[in-house]
């Protein structure tokens, strides 16, 4: 028996089956069961799980009638909204593929996910439908979207709403604005609820377990960021272990403010209540008042986030006026919860937080602490119908107990590949005993009791509040900068994130005393995601180079002291 086997929770079973149909199914089975009750609550205006359905068939129907069929990818580009959770399974229903994309990309960025996944079709909000445009019509006509389907946030709720539910004063402008619809070079744009409207039929329902069902991306060491194909069974496999891992059923109310364009917020938040017929109370982006609101008066049972909006939320000064006692779950990873604040949720709630650890290609969850008895600071246990295990990343051998490795995972949640990256793929994985395991290029190790705990990474990765930042993603961005000949990105502490991004930088000799480090700051905000962006630049002469010529990044982070 694998020792972590004794802190398994007994009420459930090492594997599962899971289902032998679509991620679409949950929708439509939750639908035939809880027609009536509130699937979700934005700003305080419900929608049914009757409605969610009905508005999803309507927007799949639309899909079909501009060209969308089986296989295609559609770029869903959103914050958090019900206009987010509709498209998600319209595009599912429309036999269809989902890309989902961080809505903090700007248009430099955006190509990339237009061109990589050859999609012809994007789904967005107002405050971003010219950025999505701005970047389509930079494109060869041939690369460039076809259509481009715009929603604006007040479709999904009354911008007159008062009270608790109210949005904060600062979100007006983003909020209630109604932007003008942009044009679309070679396309058409089309207004959410023109796109509703639409009708023409659904077509047949042909997607299975095997079909491909979502394709996030992420980022790497090196080059442009890659698509991850998850199946719908990975998917499936992930939403139904993840809700026995946390108690859950029909009568959960659950605070989404991880965003649902992130495997996290997809998987373990999204799909894991949809399919158990939950309540989802639903957030644009943090603010720690909303949310001490929202749990208050929605009664909130479950709670998946980052644990810098824990600490945030215990820092403000109407925490006192807050009811926290209906709150049964909170949990989440992308960085350690400090011990202090564990032991106060404790204390004070007696909740214990339960940390996870997972990849964009695990689908979320490869590891869970068991809720009964998670250990703090580190990873878990493998989760349901998982193998993982630490070993020497140069001989493949496994490590003894304590002693640190890379981690790999073998799983039904593991993804299929890299799209279109069949080099990648293979190096990213092995096989150990007759199984296909996956590199995960983060360094941990097991204890006694057979939980994992992170210790470093292979990959060169910042982590600032959760948010994953890859150096060699940025660099590039950086060097189109007409003044930069070389950028080198690395990480600086920072008391609140934990880290922070950094950029060194050599200007060309044309450009010196023409610009300013602050110069480089705001042109990165103009042309990257803002948590990407670095919060620092330095002005070197030259750049740390090895015999090769290789920038030496690891020797400017060790002068960083991190």
């Amino acid at each position: 028996m694998r020792s972590h086997y004794k802190f398994w929770p007994k009420r459930l079973p090492h594997t599962i089956t899971i289902p032998g149909a679509s991620l679409w199914d949950n929708l439509e089975t939750s639908a035939r069961r809880y027609p009536d009750k509130a699937a979700l609550v934005f700003f305080g205006t419900v929608l049914t799980y009757a409605e969610l359905l009905q508005k999803a068939e309507q927007l799949a129907q639309c899909l079909r009638g501009l060209g969308v069929q089986k296989g295609h990818r559609v770029v869903l580009c959103m914050q958090n909204c019900p206009q987010l959770v509709i498209a998600h399974f319209a595009i599912l229903r429309a036999n269809a593929v989902v890309v989902p994309v961080n809505p903090m990309n700007r248009a430099e960025e955006l190509k990339h996910y237009i061109t990589d996944p050859d999609a012809r079709v994007a789904i967005t909000t107002a405050d971003l439908a010219a950025e999505l445009a701005r970047a389509s019509d930079a494109l060869l006509p041939k690369d460039r979207l076809a259509h481009l389907v715009v929603t604006h946030f007040t479709d999904a709720f009354d911008a007159q709403v008062a009270g608790d539910d109210a949005p904060p004063a600062a979100w007006n402008d983003w909020l209630l604005t109604h932007h003008p619809q942009p044009t679309l070079a070679d396309g058409q744009v089309m207004d959410w609820n023109q796109a509703l409207a639409m009708g023409g039929g659904l077509p047949e329902l042909q997607v299975g377990p095997a079909d491909l069902a979502i394709l996030p991306y992420t980022s790497g060491t090196t080059g442009l960021p890659k698509g991850c194909m998850h199946p719908h069974s990975s998917i499936m496999h992930n939403a139904v272990a993840s809700g026995l891992w946390g108690n859950g059923c029909a009568d959960n109310v659950v605070l989404v403010v991880v965003p649902m364009f992130h495997i996290t917020g997809m998987v373990s938040v999204l799909h894991t209540s949809i399919r158990g017929g939950a309540t989802l109370v639903v957030m644009p982006r943090w603010d720690r008042d909303l949310a001490g609101r929202l749990i208050s008066r929605w009664r909130v049972t479950h709670w998946t986030n980052i644990p810098t909006m824990v600490i945030d939320l215990l820092g403000s000064p109407q925490f006192a006026s807050y009811d926290l006692s209906s709150l049964t779950y909170i949990g989440g990873g992308g960085a350690a919860m400090p011990q202090a604040v564990a032991q106060r949720l404790l204390e004070q709630y007696d909740l214990r937080y339960v940390e996870g650890y997972g990849l964009t290609e695990t689908a979320a969850p490869s590891h869970a602490n068991p809720p009964d008895a998670p250990k703090q600071q580190c990873l878990g246990i493998p989760f349901i119908s998982t193998e993982a295990r630490v070993i020497d990343p140069d001989t493949l051998q496994e490590m003894p107990v304590g002693e640190a490795g890379e981690i790999v995972i073998h799983g039904p949640e593991v993804f299929n590949g890299y799209w279109k990256r069949p080099d990648a793929t293979e190096a990213a994985f092995i096989e150990l005993d007759g199984k296909r395991f996956f590199r995960s290029g983060d360094l941990g190790r097991v204890d006694e009791d057979g939980y994992f705990f992170l210790t470093d990474r292979l990959k060169r990765m910042i982590n600032a509040s959760g948010f994953k930042v890859w150096p060699a993603e940025v660099e590039a961005l950086m060097y189109r900068h007409p003044a930069i000949q070389e950028a080198c990105i690395i990480s600086t502490p920072d008391s609140y994130r934990g880290e922070s991004v950094k950029a060194v930088v050599v200007l060309r000799s044309t450009h010196r005393d023409l610009v300013t480090e602050q110069d480089i700051v705001d042109w990165c905000r103009e042309n990257m995601a803002v948590y990407k962006v670095p919060r620092v630049v330095q002005f070197v002469d030259a750049l740390p180079k090895s015999g090769a010529g290789k920038v030496m990044w690891r020797t400017l982070q060790e002068a960083e002291g991190t």
